[in-house]
Order: C-alpha cells, then sequence, then structure tokens
C-alpha cells in the first residue's frame, strides 16, 4: 500500500513544493492550510505529518497537543523557528523530527524516506509483553492500559521497544539516540525528553519512576 503523508502548511507557495517532491518520490499527500482543516479532515490514517508551527489560529504545538491525544503516527515539523527553546518544545509536545526553515527539499524527503523506514522496521521484541497493568504490542506498535489504549509516538515507541530489548540491562543516553535516532551524532537531550514523555504515560509518580530507572552513569534501565 502506498504511503499518504499529510503537509499542514498555511503559505500555498511551500505547501505545493513540498507536495511536488514528496509526490514525486510516489508517496499520495494531503494538504491542510491550517490546523483546525487538519484536526477535521484527517479522517483516514496517513503515514507522516509535516507540520508547520506558525499557521493561523491554532499554531503547530497546539495541534500537535491536541493530535497525540489520540494519534501515534510520526510527525515531522518544518518551522522558520530555530531557537533550542522552539525544538525543545516541539519535540515535548511529541514531534519525531524537527526540519529549520529554509531546507532542501530533497534533505526533507531524505527524512522522511528515514521515518517511514523507521516506522516499518522498529518492532525488535515479540508481541504482547506485559508489565504491570501494560500491554506491549511490538508488532501491533501498541501500549495498552488495561482496555485503554495509550498513544505512543514513533520516538517514544522506539525508545520504549529498545529498553525492554535490553531485558533489564542498563542503555547509554548514546547507546539508545544510535538505535532510535539511527544517527551516531545528535543532540543527546532529545533522548531524556522522550524518557520524561514516557515516564508520565507510564509511571503512577514519573518523580520517583518504577519502570524507567536512571542509573547514574550508565543510562537508563527497565524493570518489568
Amino acid at each position: 500500500m502506498k504511503d499518504r503523508i499529510a503537509v499542514i502548511e498555511d503559505i500555498a507557495e511551500m505547501a505545493q513544493l513540498i507536495r511536488l517532491y514528496l509526490e514525486n518520490e510516489g508517496w499520495d499527500t494531503v494538504v491542510f492550510d491550517s490546523a483546525e482543516a487538519a484536526l477535521e479532515g484527517l479522517t483516514d490514517p496517513v503515514s507522516l505529518v509535516i507540520l508547520d508551527v506558525n499557521l493561523p489560529g491554532m499554531d503547530g504545538f497546539a495541534f500537535l497537543d491536541r493530535f497525540r491525544k489520540t494519534r501515534s503516527t510520526p510527525v515531522l515539523i518544518v518551522s522558520a523557528r530555530s531557537a533550542d527553546e522552539d525544538i525543545i518544545t516541539g519535540l515535548g509536545y511529541g514531534a519525531d523530527e524537527f526540519v529549520t526553515k529554509p531546507f532542501s527539499p530533497r534533505v526533507l524527503v531524505a527524512r522522511v524516506r528515514a521515518m517511514l523506514r523507521r516506522t516499518q522496521g522498529l518492532a525488535d521484541l515479540p508481541a504482547a509483553l506485559t508489565f504491570g497493568p501494560f500491554t506491549f504490542d511490538a508488532d501491533a506498535c501498541l501500549l495498552k492500559k488495561g482496555d485503554q489504549r495509550i498513544p505512543l509516538s514513533n520516538k517514544e515507541f522506539g525508545v520504549l521497544d529498545h529498553l525492554l530489548a535490553q531485558e533489564g540491562r542498563p542503555s547509554s543516553p548514546e547507546a539508545i539516540y544510535r538505535a532510535v535516532w539511527k544517527n551516531n551524532y545528535g543532540d543527546l537531550t532529545s533522548v531524556a525528553v522522550y524518557i520524561q514523555r514516557l515516564r508520565r504515560k507510564l509511571e503512577t509518580d514519573p518523580s520517583h519512576p518504577e519502570y524507567i530507572e536512571t542509573v547514574p552513569g550508565m543510562g537508563y534501565r527497565f524493570h518489568r
């Protein structure tokens, strides 16, 4: 089945440029010029969302906050905002990648291709691992607490999948970054951001974690 990508961008020329490059790669695209239109129009599943931050009405961060309550679809932010605070905010709300404008369309296509490849190949574990009240189904990219589905972003799933695969051994931020971001170099604070996001979803008291332990000098360890 052909991948379908949603583009949320209010500048028509930019949206059409992105659409042209994506469709030249063989991906279907659907374009929205506002966050409100996307929330209303994204009724069918998409493989990935490309999201601008500076949108009329609801901005991209507010969209992402609402979107992540029900959907774990990978999200790539494309924004003129390049300050560390904006990037950290985007990751904190659940973005999987952040590309700053101006950008090379070829680089954007490469990022999209890498994200889709990761989405299709993340599962390293047998299906239906359980810990506490949670069930983690790697084949279905699904986390449930009892009968309640817990939405996970692409990166959240990857970090959890990696930690569970260590079977109680600690994993360093560098190892997590290599495994999930598929890169030997990058901002390792991203790992801490996603650890905190997972703790908020898994732990009764995130400040005293039961499942994701910080091991001083070594990284993080998952207790089942």
